[in-house]
Parts: C-alpha cells; sequence; structure tokens
C-alpha cells in the first residue's frame, strides 16, 4: 500500500518543470502567475507540485478532489507514474542460427573472430585492459 505521501515524494521529481500555468484575472485582464509548476494528469488523477508544497487530486463528476493523506494511493501511483522511457531492448526478437552459435563456441579462449582485409575470417588475440 502506498499512501498519498509517498506517491507525491515520488511522483515529484518525475513530473515535468512548467512555466505560466497559473493565471490569475485582475480587472478585464489576465496575468501569469511567475510560479513553476510540475504536473502530471492521466485519466482519472492529477499531481500538482509547487516549490513549496505538491497535491494530490482525484477527478470525479467534473471536480478536482484533493485525497486524503492517509487515503491509498496505489491506484494514482499506477496511473501518474511516467515509464522508462527510451530504453532499448538488447537482443529482442533477434536469434542467432545452432551453426553460428556453435561455431563462436568453440573459438579458443582469449581470441575473437575478425576478418582480413580481403574479408577472409581469422583469429584475433583480445584486448586485455588493464586498471590504471
Amino acid at each position: 500500500m502506498k499512501t498519498v505521501q509517498n506517491v507525491k515524494n515520488s511522483l515529484k521529481f518525475k513530473a515535468q518543470e512548467k512555466e505560466g500555468v497559473l493565471t490569475i484575472k485582475v480587472g478585464v485582464r489576465k496575468y501569469a502567475v511567475p510560479v513553476k509548476a510540475r504536473m502530471l494528469s492521466g485519466n482519472q488523477y492529477l499531481f500538482l507540485s509547487f516549490p513549496a508544497s505538491s497535491e494530490l487530486y482525484q477527478v470525479s463528476a467534473k471536480e478536482l478532489v484533493p485525497l486524503d493523506k492517509e487515503e491509498d494511493a496505489s491506484a494514482a501511483y499506477e496511473g501518474l507514474n511516467p515509464g522508462k522511457r527510451g530504453r532499448r531492448r538488447r537482443g529482442a526478437g533477434v536469434e542467432m542460427p545452432a551453426g553460428l552459435a556453435d561455431a563462436l563456441a568453440n573459438l579458443p579462449a582469449g581470441y575473437k573472430l575478425g576478418y582480413n582485409l580481403d574479408g577472409s575470417p581469422k583469429l584475433v588475440r583480445t584486448r586485455r585492459r588493464t586498471k590504471a
């Protein structure tokens, strides 16, 4: 179970900082308040963080309802936590033919497969690096 306070602490630096999000109307003109806010929003939840404070809201019936500090916020965390994007899977969907795998397994220790200038394969001693 994740409490609201735990989720707020976790999401605080995962949210992107935006400027000019908060506006105030004075007379007939609207002014952008010079406060940077961090926001994340999903289908049912909104995370809003100002430099001095942060709050977690649930969207229900076209209203923002603040969640109580001791309430279970696991669903909000799952809905708002941005995944790790840009990670590359190594070897996903690549299969090595059995013959090639057997040939590479038979290479002697300390050697790797290299090529001559004419394209013919040769054994090359692997480079050993020492700690400086």
